[in-house]
């Protein structure tokens, strides 16, 4: 691949226009080698051998430059533990997210969204990242711990300045050589130390509901605190929890925060698509709160949440690392090699998306030729899947009927918007004005 600089390789490129970067690296070919520092990773362009990474997650395991750099602030949570420990901690979180503790969840879901989108005021401006990153934060508190197990709002705003510190640090850190990820650069005494308070604020409350009295209050760290492998009987450790409530942390608030402002700067460029999900919430709610019951019925916010996240997947690239020698689309691959992809980039390939910049929720609507399930990574896919994807789905169809039910959106202006430069890649700027509808609206 051209254009690496002396000593650092492609980081600069990466760094100064990630998403410019991926979609030039098809016309290189399949298999494209690109360099941080000395360290070689080759880049997989086509979904099929995307597939075959993902199928095969023994051989192409959880490593390289992002999950190195998740793992210091998430340890071997389930997000980024190694294929050795995945099957063990899979079995142990996925009760966590069974459909049958939904209703609960929905409860929380359903109470935080009303409050967030009924304090909007008619005619004003909403900053729609900082909006939607509270109210992921409320919901993922909310989820995580029973109302008796949270924090002081002190210690929850100190938690959530040090998570966007974490997470922007992760996505500078993830694309620097290697060689330079441990020297003293701005910003890395400030990434650590966030990391390192972030870590004790989930020690702290997982040591809190160790001495109490073990029942279930319903929330996501019950489930984990009662986890018991069916193999051995033994559940989570305290370091192991501490992992996934940190992984949760780190997984289920920026991301799903940056998918909603998507989601919304989309609706808003679109009135034509704004008026469907207004007549679908109508008729669907009849003026009431969305709940998780009302999720298999509104089918278009569905179909929204799902191109916005085809159009704007949040995580950008994704790396691992080969375990053993291997053969990849014909080309033969050594173990210890770096392999790396893109949702981004198979998500705005025109071969698997026709007209693939363009915001079509029609292409996911019932009755239309699908497409391929295996070329939509938003989640993951195969075995490594994001475990939380339902709950986050939920959440965003929820959010996004509730706001459409009671507010008009309209683009405040102030140029184009633009993504974030960082792990998670967030709609820089992004302000919207709101209009309560009026009864004329709701009969249109």
């Amino acid at each position: 691949m051209p254009g690496a600089w002396p000593l650092l390789g492609h980081a600069v490129v990466l760094l100064r226009d990630p998403l410019g970067f991926l979609r030039s690296l098809p016309e290189h070919g399949d298999l494209v080698a690109v360099r941080l520092g000395r360290v070689r990773a080759v880049f997989v362009c086509s979904p099929e051998l995307v597939q075959q990474v993902l199928r095969d997650d023994r051989t192409f395991d959880k490593g390289g430059p992002l999950f190195d750099r998740l793992r210091e602030t998430t340890g071997d949570g389930l997000g980024s533990c190694p294929h050795a420990a995945h099957r063990r901690q899979r079995r142990l979180v996925q009760p966590a997210f069974n459909r049958s503790r939904m209703p609960g969840y929905g409860r929380v879901l359903t109470g935080q969204v009303e409050g967030v989108t009924a304090s909007w005021d008619d005619g004003g401006t909403v900053d729609v990242v900082a909006e939607m990153r509270e109210l992921s934060t409320a919901i993922l508190l909310g989820t995580v711990f029973s109302a008796e197990s949270l924090p002081s709002p002190q210690a929850l705003r100190g938690a959530g300045a040090d998570l966007r510190t974490v997470v922007a640090g992760i996505g500078a850190r993830t694309v620097l050589p290697p060689a330079l990820a441990g020297v003293a650069l701005p910003g890395s005494r400030r990434y650590f130390l966030a990391r390192d308070r972030l870590r004790r604020f989930a020690g702290d409350i997982v040591a809190a509901r160790r001495g109490g009295d073990g029942g279930d209050d319903g929330d996501l760290l019950s489930a984990l605190l009662a986890a018991g492998d069916p193999d051995s009987g033994r559940g989570l450790s305290d370091t192991e929890l501490v992992d996934q409530v940190v992984t949760m942390f780190v997984g289920g608030i920026d991301t799903t925060a940056a998918t909603m402002a998507w989601m919304l700067h989309s609706v808003a460029g679109r009135p034509d698509i704004a008026r469907r999900l207004q007549a679908e919430a109508d008729t669907v709610l009849a003026g009431r709160a969305p709940s998780v019951q009302d999720l298999p019925a509104l089918s278009l916010a569905r179909q929204v949440v799902t191109e916005t996240l085809r159009l704007h997947p949040v995580v950008w690239i994704v790396t691992r690392t080969v375990t053993a020698d291997t053969v990849l689309g014909g080309h033969p691959v050594s173990a210890g090699t770096v392999v790396a992809f893109s949702p981004y980039l198979i998500h705005h390939r025109a071969d698997c998306y026709p007209h693939p910049d363009v915001f079509d929720p029609d292409r996911w609507a019932p009755g239309r030729t699908p497409p391929d399930r295996h070329a939509f990574l938003a989640f993951g896919d195969r075995a490594r899947n994001c475990v939380g994807n339902g709950l986050a789905q939920a959440e965003a169809v929820m959010t996004l009927t509730a706001v459409v039910s009671r507010w008009n959106l309209h683009p405040a202006g102030g140029g184009p918007v633009r993504p974030t430069r960082a792990a998670v890649m967030s709609p820089r700027g992004l302000r919207l004005r709101v209009t309560a509808r009026t009864d004329t609206d709701s009969r249109r």
